[in-house]
């Protein structure tokens, strides 16, 4: 890539805006690992790995919820944001975070909560939030990857 086809913040300046939800700087670092523009097998395999990682997670937090096992929705919420951020899904990972707070028992700023029925409540509307969220996600992403 030339100099000239980089912006100020060093992604790709070739690439479609892909929205608020990507972070393209971190999503441009996952795309400069392929062979080459023409050929994006290594990125989607990625991001299609990524795919099946979430779904597969939100199910097994679907299930966390039901049986109220806070200490899984953390540990759920806590290995989706580190795959979510790796991809740049910025908002994602903010809502994975969330989870992981909420099922470590805590607030959003770090201090504890000993209610665990609100904490459950929280993890209910913020697992909502967070599929939406994903499904825009893994919208864009395929028709990046289908355009390609």
């Amino acid at each position: 890539m030339s100099p000239t086809d980089q912006n100020d913040d060093g992604h790709d300046s070739n690439l479609p805006d892909l929205g608020d939800a990507i972070d393209i700087v971190t999503f441009s670092q996952i795309l400069e690992m392929d062979d080459s523009e023409d050929d994006r097998e290594f990125s989607k395999s990625i991001v299609f790995g990524f795919f099946e990682q979430a779904e597969e997670t939100f199910e097994k937090m679907d299930t966390a919820l039901e049986t109220q096992n806070l200490d899984e929705l953390y540990r759920l919420g806590h290995f989706l944001k580190g795959s979510s951020a790796t991809l740049g899904l910025t908002k994602v990972k903010d809502s994975c975070e969330k989870i992981q707070r909420y099922g470590k028992k805590e607030n959003l700023d770090g201090t504890p909560e000993t209610d665990e029925a609100l904490c459950l409540s929280r993890i209910t509307d913020t697992l909502k939030t967070v599929k939406a969220e994903y499904a825009d996600v893994e919208t864009t992403l395929k028709n990046f990857f289908s355009s390609a």
